[in-house]
Formats: C-alpha cells, structure tokens, sequence
C-alpha cells in the first residue's frame, strides 16, 4: 500500500520503517530539513536498536522516502498516519498544536479519498474533531476516513516490538478505514483488536495509566518493606506468580519517567477532570511517583552528615535502558537537588551524555567509562540499569573509590554478591548491607 507518515520522531520514525520492512511504499514528512537529510542518508536521529539497519533496507528497496515536501509525501496516498508529538501543556493536558497544524497543511495536498490514521497519543474525541475539521478544509469531493492506532511501543525495543506486538489496536467509524488498516497489518499475523476510534483513543490511555499504577504500587510497597526488614525481590517473585497480577512492572526501584507515562497519567487526570469524573487513583499514581524520585537524595542525606564538597559518581542519566532519551528522567531531579546542595556530581551513561548536557546542570562533570565516573569518589548512585552498569564488577568499586558507598536505585546487584564484598550497599525495598566496618 501506498502511505505516509507525517513526523519522523520516535513514534513516526519506527512506524514507517517497520511498514516499509514489510513492502509498503512509505515516504515521511518532516518540516525539519536538517532531519530529513539524515534520514536520507540513513542515519536515525534516535538511539534505538534496529532503526538504522531498517532505514537502510527501505531506502535501498525504494520502500522508504523522506522530504520535507507535503505535495510529494501525500501524493496518491491510501493512508496516511498522524504521527506528531502532543506534548504535555502547563495544566497537564496534551498540547494538541501541533498535531491540528499538521492536519490543516496536509488538508492542502490530499488529492483523493484517503483514510487518516492518529498515531499521536490523543483525548479521547480528538480523532473526530480531526476529521470533521479535515473534511472541512480538503478539496470539494475529498473524503476524509478517520481511524485510530495507538502505539505501545517500548523505547530501546520499539522495533522489537512492532514486529511482535500483543496486539494491534483499530479504532475506526468507517468499514472502509477498518478494512484498509486490516489489509496494512496483514502481514504482521499479530491479533487485532476493532473498536471505534474513542474507545482505541481509550485504550492507548488506559494502558499507560495502569502500567503506571503497578509501578507505584510496588515503589510502596518496596519503601514499606524496606522498613519492615522485608526483602521486595521476595515479595514480587510471590505476587508476581499470582497470574492474575503478573510479574511484569513491578520492579522496585526511583520511578518511571520518559515521554509517556508521567505525560499520558496527566493527561488522563485532565481529560476525567473536564466531564467532572476525578480519578483519584491515578492522581495519587502520579504524587507516588514524584516522591520516589527524592528517595536517593534522600538517602544520601542520611548518610553523609554534610553534602557540601562531597564527591558523588552518578551511573545512567537516560530514563531507562538502551536509549537515549532524556524526557522525565530520573536523573534530572536527582543531579539539580544534590547539585543545589554542593555535591559534586560526576555523571556517565552509554548513549545519553550529549542530550543530557543540554538539561542538567553546568556544574557536572562527564566521563566516558565508569572507572573514571567512581574513581575517588566517596559514593556512588545507580539511576539506570544498562547492562553496562549491571555487569560492572563490584570489586572495582572497592579498588577506585575513596568509600564504596553505593546508592542503587534500581536494584541491580544479587545481595548475596553484594555481601562478598567490602561495600556499603543501599538499594530500594532491601535491607541494607554494610561491609566497610
């Protein structure tokens, strides 16, 4: 078939590539030339495993086309995919800008019947406010078919999770926008689930807010634990084999963060809150959430009697593992508030150090491997679990820092290990184990 995507970030950029890897003819739109001229020569904007390896084979089987030319992109095109950010506004809400400023340009370009399909996380609604104002502004004899198709995309293993999803969502009014986005996805032989676009809208919030919910659910369980002597690992293995709840999310740990949850929860409150239907729970998902975050800080204040002047090595900067990407990150709250007490902050991450000296700090330092991040420093806090960090030996951090005082956030030593070694070791819902004395 014959599709468009209109924005190539993350969301958009995996969709096209991935359609093209299955024999559609793709061509994105992207107002940022810069962007598209390296997507032309096949290199991705994002850190994502797999992307460029997909840009590669559509552009050399002429499956895949990128141009900042809407007239080019949307020419003769059976679907076309929203795919433009809707960022969080001031109140919460998603900024829908963007995305009614796109629809209105392509407006100007779609010379035939064509079915439009949000991609874009929306209010529930948003799919027929879209279309109605699209049938307004195309050509006379134009007809514009909405639908939705949510993404549930994992950063780091988006592509991964394209070709092998759970499931497809279809949200559609019109039997001929269900029957073309059936015929699109065909060759995935993934199950799809047909609804009506508010529903699909629906699901795409519901997911992430109870995806969400697990998260800070066990963050409080795990801090309880903690003070109860309980060790959470235990905990979860327990609750998790309980195949009603799943062992899936609940890793205890500082919180979630990145572009979707912390955003689509908000938003989700705004949205109950204008038809007078609070959602508490997700309301207190979010303050959960929030808290966890200062729970590092926190612990380092308990430790050291003074932070001013003190030496700290900062391991993972990115919200979660292989990717790059800054959004909500832990990381951010953590290094101002140690920063803004006199803490001096060494950071190291795999891939995010470029994106992460744009948000954080002038203050921090920036090292290239973990050895020169730890080295003579008094301790040492864990925010993201790369492999990198997980499988660095832990008698490396008794040979370079001044005091192995560790702060884990993410729980990535075995404690056993941890107790072969002459380290100080504090991590999120297990007791503490202290070796130096």
């Amino acid at each position: 078939m014959d599709v468009a995507v209109i924005g190539t970030g993350y969301v958009g950029l995996v969709t096209g590539a991935c359609l093209a890897e299955k024999g559609h003819r793709v061509h994105c739109i992207d107002i940022d030339e810069s962007r598209v001229q390296q997507l032309n020569n096949a290199i991705s904007p994002i850190y994502e495993e797999g992307i460029e390896e997909l840009l590669k084979n559509g552009i050399n089987n002429d499956n895949l086309f990128f141009t900042t030319d809407y007239k080019e992109g949307l020419h003769q095109k059976d679907i076309v995919f929203l795919a433009v950010g809707t960022p969080e506004s001031e109140d919460g809400s998603a900024d829908l800008s963007y995305l009614y400023k796109a629809s209105e340009t392509m407006a100007s370009y779609v010379d035939r019947d064509v079915t439009v399909v949000i991609k874009s996380t929306v209010p529930v609604g948003t799919g027929e406010q879209i279309g109605d104002k699209l049938n307004s502004l195309v050509s006379p004899g134009v007809n514009i078919r909405m639908a939705s198709n949510p993404e549930f995309l994992r950063q780091g293993t988006a592509v991964y999770d394209t070709f092998h999803a759970d499931r497809i969502v279809v949200g559609a009014n019109h039997p001929d926008a269900q029957k073309q986005l059936e015929e699109l996805y065909h060759s995935f032989q993934l199950p799809i689930v047909v609804t009506d676009i508010r529903s699909a809208e629906m699901i795409k919030y519901t997911a992430n807010s109870f995806l969400a919910m697990k998260i800070s659910f066990i963050n409080e369980v795990a801090n309880l634990s903690e003070k109860l002597g309980a060790n959470i690992e235990s905990v979860t293995e327990g609750i998790g084999m309980d195949k009603r709840i799943g062992s899936s999310f609940l890793n205890a740990g500082i919180g979630f963060g990145g572009s979707c949850f912390p955003k689509d929860t908000k938003a989700m409150v705004q949205i109950a809150e204008s038809v007078n239907m609070p959602l508490s729970l997700i309301e207190k998902v979010i303050s959960v959430n929030e808290k966890q975050r200062e729970i590092l800080v926190d612990k380092v204040k308990s430790r050291f009697t003074s932070l001013k002047g003190l030496e700290v090595a900062i391991l993972g900067l990115s919200f979660k593992p292989n990717t790059d990407d800054m959004r909500e990150a832990a990381s951010i709250s953590i290094i101002r508030k140690l920063v803004d007490d006199g803490v001096k902050v060494t950071a190291y991450d795999p891939v995010a150090m470029e994106r992460a000296k744009q948000i954080l700090p002038e203050q921090v330092n920036y090292t290239n491997s973990i050895e020169e991040a730890i080295k003579g420093k008094q301790a040492t806090l864990i925010v993201t679990e790369w492999d990198q960090i997980k499988d660095f030996p832990l008698d490396k951090y008794v040979e370079l820092m001044t005091s192995p005082v560790i702060m884990d956030g993410r729980n990535c030593f075995d404690m056993k290990e941890v107790q072969k070694h002459k380290i100080e070791y504090h991590s999120i819902g297990r007791k503490t184990i202290n070796n130096l004395s």
